[in-house]
């Protein structure tokens, strides 16, 4: 492809612009013979330094940020050098990207989904619905890339521009009808997802995290509202949850700035205003049942609908109404919405229910911020209580004499929390993370979590300071924490372990160590937890919470 077919005219060049283009690159080290180099200024290197090393290498030309580059130099030195200059680099790797793979965006639908809490579960639920209604369906998001028989793991959220661009192509070849991506706020601040054509923009809640990125919520939320404000395509629908004050802020600016442009679907809870409404919830171990209470927007009977997840708590009661929501703003049929929801199973590293046949339940979770922490242990103890109060929770008889027991709740099990919060991140969500556990849990451990360049010890001094009770003790070791979680737990309990979810590495000091909270529980579990033998009681826990 030649350079002039995938620039924009509109920008300042130099050289032979027939040359051309085999590859894109952002980083000389991965440079190519023929590729297009695009130097980008980020926060601690600038590879405008780099340029020389492209060209070095092979790069068949250079685009630019304006001001940044002698131009004479590299012409002396690189005769017949090609120069692009661009007033943002950024934008224009974001570009010369949807224009060098073919604008794959419009030949397919494709469904953007961003907030702080839900976006993976409910896109793996929204590919689901896809999947049943208009057949084969991508998914790029925080755990894997996914496109026809291709399944890869996910490096992060929402790649570089690139890559993005890279794999709305090839599900195109595959025969993708649509793509439910997530998109991180970082790749909306970065540009990254820039010249997508999002037929679908969807948001599903707005609570404090990355704070050490966006530095406060303001331009936390600005960075998420250009999904619905810039990058969401007229005619397109806009999918907003309104239990969200964010949530309702964004429907009233989309009303002014796009009103006659989009279509606005809102869901909720609690809001009676919403055009999808979740009521008459029941949870179990096993899943949850909900009525949808549709307005007369979207539905001339409107009236209820009954829906059935697989999927335990009441955070996926939103990610649910979410999917259903999305699947209604493309012209899904109830029937199949009804039937993408069923199918969709647990979803790695969201509450993840780990069972061996012990007699507690034991749930590995992503939860690593104030909100969804929250969400979390209120699931927990919906759970013990529905359970509790039934008369079903029975306790065996038959315990580890060793194993030291903390005192129980109103005769229910206990909740026992593993958690921590990464390193060079926002730090001033540590203490209110560590006042929330203690608050919601019968005893917590405090562990590492993703420690990065910070010294692991300064991180749990810092949740500490939150903590006002005395049902706690810090294990750094996050292993040693997860084994002890499990020895202190007794029948009927709930263990969670928070923060990592899916991921299968611990960052320590800028490397990364093989770790996966996964594992390592199902390990202390079958090394502390002998399955019973058993009489008259019920094992509610290894029966039911084992389908979960």
């Amino acid at each position: 492809m030649k350079l002039k077919e995938i620039i924009n005219k509109k920008w300042i060049t130099k050289g032979d612009l027939s040359v051309e283009v085999s590859g894109l690159s952002y980083d000389s080290r991965t440079i190519k013979i023929g590729d297009l180099f695009i130097a980008l200024k980020g926060v601690i290197m600038d590879s405008h330094d780099y340029i020389e090393d492209a060209l070095n290498k092979g790069a068949s030309a250079v685009i630019a940020q304006t001001g940044r580059v002698n131009y004479d130099y590299y012409v002396d030195k690189y005769p017949g050098a090609v120069f692009v200059e661009a007033s943002d680099t950024k934008e224009a790797l974001a570009y010369v990207s949807d224009s060098f793979y073919r604008h794959p965006s419009e030949q397919m639908d494709v469904i953007g989904i961003t907030g702080t809490n839900g976006k993976t579960t409910t896109s793996y639920i929204t590919r689901s619905v896809m999947t049943k209604a208009k057949g084969m369906t991508g998914l790029i998001g925080t755990i894997s890339y996914v496109s026809g028989d291709t399944c890869i793991d996910a490096p992060r959220t929402t790649p570089e521009a690139p890559d993005f661009q890279s794999l709305l192509r090839k599900m195109v070849d595959d025969g993708c009808k649509a793509v439910v991506t997530e998109v991180s706020s970082h790749a909306l601040a970065q540009k990254r997802a820039d010249y997508t054509r999002f037929s679908t923009a969807v948001f599903t809640n707005l609570t404090r995290d990355h704070l050490d990125y966006h530095q406060d919520m303001e331009n936390y939320y600005l960075a998420k509202k250009r999904l619905f404000s810039e990058l969401l395509v007229d005619g397109g629908s806009a999918v907003i949850n309104i239990d969200d004050e964010y949530g309702v802020r964004l429907v009233s600016e989309l009303e002014e700035s796009r009103g006659k442009d989009i279509r606005v679907i809102t869901y909720a809870i609690k809001n009676s205003a919403a055009d999808l409404i979740a009521e008459s919830i029941d949870f179990s171990y096993t899943g949850t049942r909900f009525k949808i209470r549709l307005s007369d927007k979207l539905s001339p009977k409107s009236g209820f609908v009954e829906m059935e997840s697989r999927l335990v708590g009441y955070a996926n009661v939103y990610n649910a109404l979410c999917a259903a929501a999305i699947g209604l703003a493309n012209n899904i049929s109830i029937d199949n919405i009804k039937g993408g929801i069923v199918m969709t199973e647990m979803v790695k590293g969201r509450f993840e229910c780990v069972d061996l046949g012990q007699d507690f339940l034991a749930v590995v979770d992503y939860a690593h911020t104030e909100d969804a922490l929250e969400g979390l242990l209120k699931t927990a103890h919906q759970l013990l209580d529905s359970y509790h109060y039934a008369g079903k929770v029975g306790r065996l008889a038959k315990m580890r004499k060793d194993r030291f027991s903390l005192p129980s709740v109103k005769g229910r099990g206990k909740i026992i929390t593993v958690f921590g919060c990464g390193g060079n991140r926002d730090k001033g969500k540590r203490p209110k993370m560590g006042e929330l556990a203690a608050k919601l849990s019968d005893f917590v451990i405090i562990t590492s979590d993703n420690p990065r360049g910070e010294d692991p010890k300064k991180i749990l001094k810092d949740i500490e300071k939150g903590i006002k009770g005395d049902n706690y003790i810090v294990i750094p070791d996050r292993a040693v924490a997860i084994s002890l979680a499990v020895e202190l737990a007794s029948s009927g309990d709930i263990v969670l372990v928070a923060g990592k979810g899916h991921e299968e590495y611990q960052e320590i000091q800028g490397s990364r160590f093989s770790f996966s909270d996964k594992t390592t529980l199902e390990t202390a579990i079958k090394r502390t937890i002998t399955r019973p033998a058993f009489g008259g009681g019920t094992n509610y826990m290894g029966s039911e919470a084992a389908r979960c």
